[in-house]
């Protein structure tokens, strides 16, 4: 989310946590499909992020497909998070936008500047 900034996430109703990124997985293990996940953990509670379809394919497979939003979806994550190693992710700290409990975490935001991504908007053109 270029536009997006703490106080308007707040005028939307949003909280504003801050999270640890404990482990990071990019695996198209169990169901044919390749996602990111990213177990985030709060104060008092935990997360998993992502888990959206990001390519198709399974150990084996003749055929493979993904897209270059796939690939741009990673990278906007690690440049959210300001590293620029995947594996780097782990151990540091972001900042989450919540709507309280129960609420699936779409946004995440760099934990000291003022920056965010959205995944749900981001691929919201695509269904």
């Amino acid at each position: 989310m270029n536009n997006t900034t703490i106080e308007s996430l707040k005028i939307r109703g949003y909280r504003i946590e801050n999270a640890k990124i404990e482990r990071v997985n990019l695996s198209m293990a169990d169901h044919g499909v390749l996602c990111l996940e990213m177990t985030l953990n709060g104060d008092g509670w935990g997360v998993i992020y992502g888990g959206l379809v990001i390519g198709k394919g399974y150990l084996g497979a003749k055929e493979f497909s993904g897209t270059p939003k796939g690939i741009e979806y990673i990278m906007r994550i690690m440049d959210t998070v300001g590293v620029s190693k995947f594996n780097d992710m782990v151990g540091e700290y972001i900042r989450v936008a919540t709507m309280g409990w129960g609420d699936t975490i779409k946004i995440i935001g760099n934990i000291i500047e003022d920056k965010w991504f959205d995944a749900g908007s981001f691929f919201e053109n695509d269904e």
